[in-house]
């Protein structure tokens, strides 16, 4: 039915006449819900021919080049993807496309500044429409989404979610064959999704958090709102603290993963090593829409060299010479300069260079250990090219933690990471303490409780496309976990006689390790999965402070179905609105606000639950934190809202935790997290 619903839409769209602005230069910007339009009708069946007539007429009589005046860098982009074009240097059309490999991103990249460079709707609506017939399907759908989540043009845009633009990546084969039988057979049908390998492989227990499709979202949206390719010179802004936030976001992956493994009766994820056997092989059940099937990578092999891409020997190298500027508590600039990192800055720069992004001070020596680190993990199946096998699942940012390996990778650098936080001095009880300030108690309205549930998204853009065949209701329904609503109930005294801002930080960690035995407070705090963070304002006297689960500022909810959008934008523009109310869901670089917990188990995972009371006049670097809005947690619009670093308490060793006890803006106490 819905599918019968979204082809009226796209017939409704069709025969839409606001399309004005595209030959009148002196008609004012479209209104966002148009924008929103346009958006869904370029990424929607992105391998076939636009649905929207106005569209696909500007994409055939639109001449890029024309008029120069309406790009803000005089048309330099355009000609420069132009003439790549004319001389038959870009990448095909139906073949597959990763961000890792260098000539396809430079070519995506080409696309997304003409877009960037755009002056207005009007051009940048026409440069998508006119290349999306011209250039790599894959190349496309990555600039456009890129340039939509940079772009001041499409600010309140929101972007489908990739899972139902590209589906290849994120279901399996298997499902991917019955939806074409359906097509085929014009029969309806929804398929039931299965999670990678098979009960005789203990990492099938953990499947559900590394393949949910709201966390490849999270995962992906995170590395398109901090790419490692973004230069401040041409994009106009400066990233603030993105290499710390590359080291928080994959630290909270790695942290996170080990607390399922733990609820499911799983060792913690070792870390791996360039010289020692990988364990876990995986096979990836995913076929590229066009390309061939993702590689697979048997158990128990020994790294290889990675032809064309990096030799083991240099990635150890790489490796030790970031140890030893942890050790010496400074890197080497490009120029011979020092850049110390004994401080709480370190962290970000540290980050700039395991990742490596154009951030880091210097390329040339440190290498790239992360993104490197990716490819020859996921060439580990074919090093050599001689089964000439497409790129594997850590070749994609939408992709890659589907791969246990990938925790494993990152709980490598997230022990390099650590090896620099613990060489840092520890707090000191007059740095962590808030004057007048105390927590009088906390309390959890409502059940930790988990569970797992049904969830459903269209595979209509995952067959191929014909005007003689019409689309018939395909989709796939798959298990995801999911928790019951709680609140956190929180008591805090200010003792002073005026007001305060303050901020309201919220961790757990669990309570024992795989073999029951509890985490001492300095193992614990490492391995804490931060819950919220949030400004309030208190006045003198007991402030009860409520904080729905839903509230998180860690978490944002789920991006709303591809049909679900096309259907609320139309109703819009069929009302005369220019906007839809799809507010909340502009931004999906946070984690899905239904994994804010762990998993637990049906006996109750014991954690430990800590909050922490801050100076929030000290702690933020940007003002109105407590009326704050819009999603945040990594920055907005390149500010980083908080001046102190991500985890903090908690993000030094604790050599003495009697210190935190004694806090009294410092609260500890025991839950136990169920699932049923």
């Amino acid at each position: 039915m819905k599918v019968l619903v979204l082809c009226a839409l796209v017939a409704a769209a069709a025969a839409w006449p606001n399309y004005g602005f595209l030959n009148d230069p002196g008609r004012s910007e479209p209104s966002d819900a148009q924008k929103q339009h346009d958006v869904n009708y370029l990424l929607y069946k992105v391998y076939e021919n636009i649905r929207d007539e106005k569209l696909k007429s500007i994409g055939v009589t639109f001449d890029p080049e024309a008029d120069t005046s309406h790009y803000t860098d005089n048309g330099e982009a355009v000609h420069k993807l132009v003439k790549e074009l004319k001389d038959n240097r870009l990448l095909q059309q139906k073949h597959w496309f990763s961000l890792f490999n260098t000539r396809q991103r430079e070519e995506a990249l080409l696309l997304y500044d003409v877009f960037e460079h755009s002056k207005d709707w009007k051009t940048f609506v026409s440069n998508a429409a006119y290349f999306r017939n011209r250039v790599n399907e894959g190349e496309f759908v990555y600039a456009l989404y890129a340039a939509v989540v940079h772009s001041p043009l499409t600010k309140h845009v929101v972007l489908p979610p990739l899972y139902e633009v590209t589906p290849h990546l994120f279901t399996n084969s298997e499902v991917i064959q019955k939806a074409y039988h359906a097509k085929m057979t014009q029969t309806p049908g929804k398929f039931r999704s299965y999670f990678t390998g098979s009960k005789r492989n203990k990492e099938q227990r953990v499947a559900y958090f590394g393949e949910d499709v709201g966390l490849n979202t999270h995962h992906v949206t995170w590395h398109l709102e901090f790419p490692f390719w973004w230069e401040d010179k041409h994009e106009g802004y400066h990233l603030d603290r993105k290499g710390e936030n590359f080291f928080w976001v994959h630290h909270q992956l790695t942290v996170r993963f080990d607390a399922e493994r733990l609820s499911n009766h799983l060792d913690p994820v070792n870390e791996l090593h360039w010289e020692a056997t990988i364990e876990e092989g995986f096979a990836p059940h995913t076929t590229y829409k066009y390309g061939g099937e993702f590689p697979s990578r048997p158990d128990n092999i020994h790294f290889e060299d990675v032809d064309g891409i990096a030799h083991i020997r240099d990635l150890i190298i790489l490796e030790n010479r970031i140890r030893d500027a942890i050790a010496h508590g400074y890197v080497t600039a490009h120029d011979g300069s020092t850049v110390d990192i004994n401080n709480s800055h370190g962290i970000d720069v540290l980050g700039d260079v395991i990742e490596s992004s154009t951030y880091s001070p210097n390329v040339e020596y440190y290498g790239s250990l992360h993104n490197t680190a990716h490819i020859v993990l996921g060439r580990q199946g074919d090093p050599h090219g001689k089964y000439d096998l497409p790129p594997g699942v850590l070749e994609h940012f939408e992709t890659s933690t589907r791969d246990p390996a990938f925790f494993r990778l990152h709980k490598y650098m997230d022990n390099i990471f650590r090896e620099h936080k613990d060489s840092l001095t520890p707090y000191t009880k007059e740095e962590l303490e808030f004057s007048g300030v105390a927590i009088d108690g906390v309390s959890i309205d409502g059940p930790l409780e988990t569970f797992f549930e049904d969830f459903e998204y269209s595979l209509v853009n995952a067959v191929d496309d014909t005007p003689q065949v019409a689309d018939v209701a395909i989709s796939t329904v798959v298990s995801r976990l999911n928790h019951k609503d709680f609140s956190f109930k929180i008591d805090v005294n200010n003792n002073n006689d005026h007001e305060v801002l303050a901020t309201v930080r919220i961790f757990a960690w669990p309570h024992n390790d795989n073999n029951d035995i509890p985490y001492s407070f300095n193992e614990g705090r490492w391995r804490a999965i931060e819950l919220d963070r949030f400004w309030r304002k208190l006045s003198p006297g007991v402030n009860h402070i409520v904080r729905k689960s839903t509230e998180s500022a860690v978490t944002v909810p789920d991006v709303p179905s591809f049909d679900s959008l096309i259907e609320r934008t139309e109703a819009a523009l069929s009302a005369g609105s220019s906007e839809v109310d799809i507010h909340e869901f502009v931004s999906a670089v946070g984690v899905p606000n239904r994994f804010l917990i762990p998993k637990g188990n049906s006996e109750g995972l014991e954690f430990e639950l800590v909050v922490a009371v801050t100076d929030g006049k000290a702690d933020a670097a940007v003002e109105s934190l407590h009326e704050n809005t819009v999603f945040n947690h990594y920055g907005y619009h390149g500010v980083y809202p908080d001046n102190r670093p991500h985890g903090y308490p908690l993000d030094r060793r604790v050599d003495d935790a009697r210190i935190f006890h004694d806090l009294s803006n410092f609260h500890q106490h025991t839950v136990k997290i169920y699932n049923h």
